[in-house]
């Protein structure tokens, strides 16, 4: 029987994570351990709590929650904590939401991956893309065939991974019958910019809240997860922790 370990950034009682829970059972011969943070954890990336106590909360059989804790958190808690041996699969999602281009480098869905990998546990990220009420609309039932596709030829060895890199995949807001296969694309780039909304409390002291950063897709010049999830296809990344920039190593040797 194979072990999987399931987190996520959008907390415990996120319907991503049930429907990504429920999807990995129908598979059989698996068990399934949730370990998933108390409350919202996005964009926390690969972070670590190294303030304060963590504390497991039994929700249900093999289902946690780990207070106050990040998605990294529960990767490594979990580890130590729960498992005698480390578990076959790691799986992070479904998240509301897509991880795409660069975006991934702030996503507490990848940084539990990235976490995964750091301890020698294979992992894959699964992110379900929404326009408007798409998410609500169309639910995750083409999140779940993805899901399984993808499990089941990781855990049969038909997808063999090096050591230190994951998959990144992110599902589009189709129907399934609209759904147009998978690709295997590199990250595109987007826009980035910054957004944040002032107020003032009662007492007149000023506080911001971070804008809603939208996508911008407008830098599509190419085949890559942004040009692909918008026609229709899941894109799957293989996504690697080392961020050496390789080819600047050689001019910067002439420099120093």
């Amino acid at each position: 029987m194979k072990e999987i370990l399931i987190t996520n950034d959008d907390g415990y009682e996120a319907n991503g994570l049930i429907e990504l829970r429920n999807a990995l059972l129908e598979l059989g011969d698996v068990r399934v351990t949730v370990v998933a943070p108390s409350s919202e954890k996005s964009a926390c990336a690969h972070s670590l709590t190294l303030t304060k106590p963590l504390r497991f909360i039994k929700i249900d059989d093999d289902f946690f929650k780990l207070e106050d804790a990040t998605p990294s958190d529960c990767v490594y808690l979990s580890f130590h904590a729960l498992f005698n041996k480390k578990p076959d699969l790691v799986i992070s999602g479904i998240n509301h939401g897509s991880n795409l281009g660069e975006d991934i480098t702030y996503s507490g869905t990848c940084g539990a991956c990235m976490e995964s990998i750091l301890q020698d546990v294979p992992s894959i990220a699964f992110s379900q893309f929404y326009k408007n009420n798409s998410l609500s609309e169309l639910g995750f039932d083409l999140a779940k065939d993805v899901v399984k596709y993808i499990t089941k030829k990781v855990l049969n060895g038909d997808v063999c991974l090096p050591k230190r890199q994951f998959l990144n995949v992110n599902i589009p807001s189709v129907k399934r019958s609209d759904f147009k296969g998978y690709k295997v694309v590199p990250i595109g780039n987007r826009k980035y910019g910054t957004d944040a909304m002032l107020n003032r409390n009662p007492r007149g002291v000023e506080y911001y809240w971070l804008g809603n950063l939208k996508p911008d897709f407008t830098q599509i010049n190419e085949e890559n997860d942004l040009s692909e999830i918008n026609a229709g296809y899941a894109t799957i990344t293989p996504i690697k922790v080392d961020l050496t920039a390789y080819e600047s190593i050689d001019s910067l040797k002439k420099v120093f």
